[in-house]
Parts: C-alpha cells; sequence; structure tokens
C-alpha cells in the first residue's frame, strides 16, 4: 500500500477545510481529526432542523458553527471548520476569528477533479447538490486559490488527486512557543547587548563550565540559561556574546528569545541596509572588520539563529513564560504576528516622552496571567517586579548589571558591568542613568 502524504498542522489552530460539495472534506476530517474537534456546517443543519441538508437554516447553522468555533478558539483548542468555504468572505470571518485568538489559520484546500466530485455527490442522494451548484463552486474556488497566503493563512495545503486526499494523513504539531512540558531548573538572563566579558562571569557564578575553551557552557547538574534576547548592539563584543549564546543553544544548555535589536541587526545584514543609529552602528563595524569568509559565515550562522527562535517561550507546565519585552495575558501560548511583534518589540503610545524617546507601555500592571512572566526590553536599575511579572534587564551595557533569575528557587544574582560601555547622545540620559526609559512608560489603556 502506497505511503500517504504527512502533512504538519499547528495545535492549536484553526484549520479551514476548502472544497467544492462531493470532494470528501467530511471523510477527510474523520480520518484525521477528533469528533469533538470538527465544527460542520451539515452538523449544525442537523442539529437545528433535524436534516443536515436543510438549507432553511442555513444561515443559523453558519452563526452556530462560527460561534463554536470562536469558543473553542477562546479556549485554545485545535478546531476544524468544515463548510465549502470557497468565497473569500466566506474564509474572511474565519480568518478574523483566528486572528481574534491570535492563532494560526492553515487552509487544507481539496482542489480534486470536478468528475470526482460529481460522482461522490451523486453518491449520497440524502444530500447531493447536483453538477451545476458543483461546477460553479468549483469556479469560485480556482479564482481564489492563488490568493489564500495573501488573504492570511498561515500555511495552505492543497491536495490535488483523490489518490491523495486519501492517503494523506495529518500531524497535530505543537506551536514552538510550547515547552510546557520542560521543568527547569532554568536561569533566566537579561539583555546582554554585546557584553560577553559579563556574561561569561555570570554563567559561571552561576555553576556554568566549558569542557574545552571555544566549547559551549553547560552546568553540570542539568540546569539551563534561558537568554531574553538583544545580545546584540551596544556593547563591546557582540560577536562573543552571540556566539556564546548560539553555541549553548545548540548544545542543548540554554534556550533563547529574540530581541528587538537581534531582529533588526539581521534584517540590517541580510539587506544590506545602512545600521540604524549608533548601537546597531558599533555591531557592524565589528561584523565588517573580520575577513570575508567569515563574516559571512557570521552573518548567515546568525541571521538562521535568530530566524529560528520562538518569539516567547512557555515552560513548567504553563508556570512560566518568558519574553524579550513582555507578553499581555491573552498572548501567552498564542502564536500568532501580533503575539511575535509584542514580544520582540512591546508597545508604545504613538508620543515622545520629554527626553525625545518613544513612550513605551508598562503592559505588566495590567497582565492577569497565571505563568510568571520574566522579561526584559526596558532597563530598570533593579529587577521590577509587577505583580506576576519581572523585569530584569538592569542595564549592563550602560554601566549597570547583567542580572539573572534563577527558576523554581525564584533568587537573583547579578554581576556588575566593568564599566559604562554605551552612552546616549542625549545629554539629559547620560546624566540620570540607568532606568530612565522606564520613568516616562504609560499606563495600558484597558478595554471594556
Amino acid at each position: 500500500m502506497a505511503r500517504g502524504r504527512s502533512i504538519a498542522i499547528p495545535s492549536p489552530s484553526l484549520v479551514v477545510m476548502i472544497g467544492v460539495a462531493g470532494s470528501g472534506k467530511t471523510s477527510f476530517c474523520r480520518r484525521n481529526f477528533l469528533p469533538t474537534q470538527i465544527v460542520s456546517s451539515d452538523s449544525c443543519r442537523a442539529m437545528l432542523a433535524d436534516d443536515p441538508a436543510d438549507q432553511t437554516v442555513s444561515a443559523s447553522a453558519f452563526s452556530l458553527a462560527r460561534w463554536i468555533a470562536e469558543e473553542r478558539l477562546r479556549r485554545n483548542l485545535l478546531t476544524v471548520f468544515d463548510a465549502t468555504s470557497v468565497q473569500p468572505r466566506e474564509r474572511q470571518y474565519l480568518l478574523e476569528i483566528a486572528r481574534r485568538h491570535h492563532l494560526p489559520a492553515v487552509a487544507v484546500v481539496l482542489d480534486l477533479p470536478l468528475r470526482d466530485c460529481v460522482r461522490h455527490d451523486l453518491g449520497r442522494p440524502d444530500r447531493g447538490v447536483g453538477r451545476a451548484v458543483i461546477a460553479r463552486q468549483a469556479r469560485r474556488l480556482r479564482a481564489g486559490l492563488i490568493r489564500l497566503g495573501a488573504e492570511g493563512f498561515t500555511v495552505v495545503h492543497a491536495l490535488r488527486r483523490p489518490a491523495d486526499a486519501a492517503r494523506a494523513r495529518l500531524i497535530q504539531v505543537p506551536p514552538a512557543c510550547d515547552r510546557t512540558a520542560e521543568k527547569g531548573p532554568f536561569d533566566i538572563i537579561g539583555d546582554v547587548h554585546g557584553c560577553a566579558h559579563e556574561l561569561s562571569l555570570l554563567l559561571k557564578h552561576l555553576g556554568y563550565r566549558r569542557a574545552t575553551p571555544g566549547g559551549a557552557f553547560r552546568h553540570p547538574e542539568g540546569r539551563r540559561a534561558v537568554l531574553l534576547g538583544d545580545l546584540v548592539d551596544r556593547g563591546p563584543r557582540v560577536i562573543a556574546a552571540a556566539r556564546t549564546v548560539m553555541r549553548m543553544v545548540a548544545a542543548g544548555a540554554a534556550l533563547c528569545v529574540p530581541g528587538n535589536h537581534d531582529v533588526s541587526l539581521v534584517r540590517c545584514l541580510q539587506e544590506r541596509k545602512a545600521p540604524d543609529g549608533p548601537g546597531q552602528r558599533r555591531s557592524v563595524r565589528e561584523i565588517e572588520a573580520l575577513p570575508t569568509s567569515r563574516r559571512r559565515l557570521f552573518a548567515r550562522e546568525f541571521g538562521e539563529f535568530v530566524e529560528g527562535l520562538p518569539r516567547h517561550l512557555v515552560l513548567d507546565r504553563g508556570r512560566l513564560a518568558v519574553a524579550h519585552a513582555g507578553l499581555k495575558t491573552e498572548h501567552v501560548g498564542r502564536d500568532s504576528e501580533e503575539v511575535g511583534r509584542f514580544a520582540v518589540h512591546g508597545e508604545t503610545t504613538g508620543a515622545v516622552d520629554r527626553y525625545g524617546l518613544p513612550v513605551r507601555v508598562k503592559w505588566a500592571t495590567a497582565y492577569a496571567g497565571r505563568a510568571l512572566v520574566v522579561y526584559g526590553h526596558t532597563p530598570v536599575p533593579e529587577p521590577e517586579w509587577i505583580g506576576n511579572t519581572v523585569n530584569i534587564d538592569t542595564g549592563c551595557v550602560y554601566g549597570g548589571s547583567l542580572t539573572a533569575l534563577r527558576y523554581p528557587e525564584m533568587t537573583i544574582l547579578g554581576v556588575p558591568a566593568r564599566r559604562v560601555y554605551y552612552e546616549s547622545s542625549r545629554k539629559a540620559l547620560r546624566l540620570r542613568g540607568v532606568g530612565i526609559r522606564a520613568e516616562t512608560r504609560a499606563e495600558p489603556v484597558l478595554q471594556g
């Protein structure tokens, strides 16, 4: 027997089945999903009228199906929407539901030959729709296929032969942020910003050791470091800091999430753009000073490393979450562009403060989640506890310290910076020192 195609489906997500009547969507769903995961327009018609083919209740049936889908996604459950969904307006509402709950939307398209769909339709006299209807649906399906990605689907899987649809097997995979099975213990380290000396010193104080001078730091008791991003920019040894972390992650001795400076530097290197400000200029100068082959190797390896990192992590059975800039309550464990953007860049109000800097939102004051959120991004003089969150970016590159939170012990360990490595061009900021950015944060605007 021929082996079928394996299709990875992120779970949780919204899976939208797309195909004309008679394409076998319902049978496909039954083979690949639990009955409780499938939200079917036919089933909703049956619930409302005792007849899955009763078109007089279609409007109410679709309202019921969408309500069920929304409730399941709100509960972070994989949801499969089984209807034809051949028109963009039918898909748009579903995509909005997925976006609202910060989950990916996956299109599974059964684009089978018209003759096969018509033959299958003839074999179900109780709810057949006829060749004319199927042909019209097929034209609409083909017209919209090329635009599915642009509509907002995270991924599109198209099956075009009956044999492929019959043998395909869907494999549910957790999102990259889901590391809930990993219980630690962890040593969570704040923004490094090229302070390679302080990073090595902090790791040694935490008990990590290298077997060889150029090897990865490992902990003899199996602890793992968790880096909160912003490995680069502003500091004196960007390459050494990045390579220390990259080696540890490759060796399984550390986890990492990206910071906005990491993402921005990768874009700068890949697109050969001018550096974004003096902090990034330092990184670019250090990288460009390498011989050509080593420069290209670092740019490629660092780019692949950053692009492969999850934007946030949920650990220890959901008790712990880490992100560079933070997470809203509804973001934890979810996977969407909005969640990723917030986790890496945080949120600003659109205004500037008295120092000419964008005003950041103090999101932690509104956080009400079960997971402890550990983050950085905004330098503070000392670790800042707000509710069930803690900011451990203590501004090492500005002359503060590099800080680690030991979890689950909940103890703080830090090493002071050897000196001030980076000073703002603004005189007021130089005089005020670490924490000036935190002073002008705005309280979040609560909805409802």
